[in-house]
């Protein structure tokens, strides 16, 4: 495998810059999930006249409650082709287009994109960025997102070392001819001028979060109507009032799960014919948090109290973006 480097230097680039409500089964079906169970369990009144919450149990879930208000989950179930970053600035969408030429002998070959960080004291680490089968029986176009390349450079201090990425090819099955296959897929220029330059080609779209952002909590006075605004809304989940949860789930009574809802604008121009991935951009819960719960379990035909913890019940933030993209993963040192 022969990796090829591709080198933009960005110094002055500037970057100017669907959440449904959680519902009763989500919260049905997450507890059964964490409990293996498949069906609620049978428990009546007589059952809860033997149980007492010992202090360790209360003790555990009040540190899981006080642990879940500092953490946050960020969407890690939505696709990856659109992320919004912290601020004021998007960076929205970029893409490492490469093409392939059609080859006689070859099936597949693995093309795989990663982001090369060389630090100050001259150690190097890379992060995949994007990696996939492309046939290379087809000529055309390919669009690699690497979008989370350019904001995971985008969080180094300045002055920033130039965006560096490192493309590799491989053959998808070993044999004498796997030490060749870089050689089926190649970089070239889409317009005539570009000739047999070979250089790959990388696309940068951004947008201004201050008008095509979401704009945080819902004003609680206002009606939601369809041009509000994407943003965070208050949802109250009443776990005493759900028949599934009696004689069962001991703590909490209920709680807020937040929702997101609102509109999100749209860019001013259509990107769908030069960004064939993107879709519209949608109000979405881009950071949860769990939710700690304490049941009642039977053991040996008593029951006794355990603590669970539910992932992704309430929303942290609500975003806007394309085909609930998630937030970027930070950098880490």
């Amino acid at each position: 495998m022969q990796p090829m480097w591709l080198c933009w230097a960005l110094w002055a680039l500037p970057l100017t810059g669907p959440g449904a409500a959680l519902t009763e089964e989500q919260i049905l079906g997450s507890l059964l999930q964490q409990l293996h169970l498949s069906e609620v369990p049978a428990l009546d009144q007589g059952d809860m006249g033997q149980l007492v919450i010992p202090t360790h149990v209360r003790a555990q879930y009040v540190a899981l409650l006080q642990h879940s208000h500092g953490t946050h989950s960020r969407g890690k179930r939505f696709s990856q082709n659109f992320r919004e970053v912290a601020g004021r600035l998007l960076g929205s969408d970029a893409a490492l287009r490469t093409h392939g030429r059609l080859s006689p002998r070859s099936h597949r070959a693995r093309v795989t994109v990663e982001w090369l960080h060389i630090r100050d004291d001259g150690s190097n680490r890379t992060s995949l960025i994007d990696s996939r089968l492309v046939s290379v029986h087809e000529s055309g176009w390919r669009a690699f997102d690497v979008t989370e390349a350019v904001n995971f450079w985008r969080q180094l201090g300045r002055p920033r070392q130039p965006l560096l990425l490192q493309v590799s090819v491989q053959r998808e099955q070993p044999g004498p001819r796997a030490a060749s296959a870089h050689r089926l897929v190649r970089f070239a220029s889409q317009g005539p001028a570009g000739g047999g330059r070979g250089e790959p080609q990388l696309e940068l779209h951004s947008l201004d979060l201050g008008r095509y952002g979401a704009q945080g909590d819902c004003d609680p006075e206002a009606p939601v109507t369809e041009g509000t605004r994407c943003c965070r809304r208050e949802m109250y989940i009443d776990l005493e009032g759900l028949k599934w949860a009696e004689n069962w789930v001991l703590e909490p009574p209920g709680f807020l799960a937040y929702e997101c809802v609102g509109t999100c604008r749209q860019p001013p121009e259509p990107l769908s014919f030069k960004w064939p991935f993107l879709g519209p951009r949608q109000c979405i819960a881009s950071e949860t948090t769990s939710l700690p719960v304490i049941v009642s379990v039977k053991e040996g035909g008593r029951p006794r109290a355990q603590v669970v913890s539910l992932p992704d019940m309430r929303v942290q933030k609500c975003s806007c973006a394309s085909d609930g993209a998630p937030v970027p993963r930070k950098l880490e040192p």
